[in-house]
C-alpha cells in the first residue's frame, strides 16, 4: 500500500545529487513536479555522519521516490534546498503506506 495520492498536496522538482567531480558536487537532469507532502518547520536531526543540525523542511512522497542525500531541491514557496537524510518507510504485511522522508537543509 503505498501513501494515498490525496495527502500529497504539494509538487517540488528534484535534481537528484550523482555524485563529485574536480568542480564539485554534480546533478542528473531535473524531475519537475513531484508530488509531495511538505513541512516547512524547522526540527533538530541528525546526520549520517552523526552531526546535530536544524533541519528547515521535512517533505512524504512516494516510496518511489529518486532523491539521494545531496540532492538539490526546489519547494512549493520556491526556496532551493539540499536533502540531508533520505530514509524508505514500509511495512510488509501491514495496513500503512509505504512512503519516503526527506529531512531537507
Amino acid at each position: 500500500m503505498q501513501v494515498p495520492p490525496a495527502l500529497l498536496r504539494h509538487r517540488i522538482s528534484i535534481e537528484p545529487h550523482a555524485g563529485e567531480s574536480a568542480y564539485g558536487a554534480q546533478f542528473r537532469h531535473t524531475v519537475p513536479d513531484v508530488p509531495a507532502l511538505v513541512d516547512e518547520q524547522p526540527r533538530l536531526v541528525r546526520t549520517a555522519d552523526g552531526r546535530q543540525v536544524t533541519a528547515s523542511a521535512t517533505l512524504i512522497a512516494g516510496p518511489t521516490l529518486d532523491c539521494p542525500p545531496g540532492s538539490r531541491i526546489t519547494l512549493p514557496s520556491g526556496r532551493v534546498t539540499t536533502a540531508i537524510t533520505v530514509t524508505h518507510h514500509t511495512a510488509p504485511g501491514l495496513p500503512v503506506p509505504a512512503c519516503t522522508e526527506v529531512v531537507c537543509e
